[in-house]
């Protein structure tokens, strides 16, 4: 785990809300020089603190403006069933996040399509069809009004 100061902390907010940030603009805000703030930043990205940038795409606008967090159960709970069900997952497009949860069920994914009939489909044609799935439950999102992901 990496040892990070208030400094440090302050640079991973501001790239958090502007990855783009030019250097000068970064320096001026967390209060440091230009070729110190360049030196943390490289530094945070050397340790893996930083693992890489990303644009922050308007999904209503590219037409997949329907979420929906999926709740997935399996029907075996061995390796073999997660990593059969992992890689069929991977395959499709619609699942922007997989993650492998606690609890009752064993995955939580967040789904996104262009609307309620795209998502029927990937319900039943991909999702409904992987043999490991034994339950799904899906929550359907009417709106995002706190939204940090990159």
């Amino acid at each position: 785990m990496a040892d990070l100061d208030h400094i440090d902390e302050h640079i991973l907010r501001e790239l958090s809300r502007d990855g783009r940030i030019s250097n000068l603009a970064l320096a001026d805000k967390v209060g440091l020089s230009p070729s110190a703030c360049l030196r943390r930043v490289a530094a945070l990205e050397k340790t893996g603190v930083i693992s890489g940038y990303r644009a922050v795409l308007n999904r209503a606008a590219l037409g997949t403006g329907f979420v929906a967090y999926v709740t997935v159960g399996l029907n075996q709970h061995t390796k073999h069933a997660q990593e059969a069900f992992e890689r069929a997952m991977a395959q499709a497009p619609e699942v922007r996040e997989c993650h492998n949860i606690t609890g009752q069920v064993e995955y939580l994914l967040r789904v996104e399509a262009a609307d309620l009939p795209s998502y029927k489909r990937f319900h039943t044609e991909v999702l409904g069809t992987v043999e490991q799935v034994h339950a799904i439950t899906s929550y359907v999102v009417m709106g995002s009004p706190k939204d940090e992901r990159a």
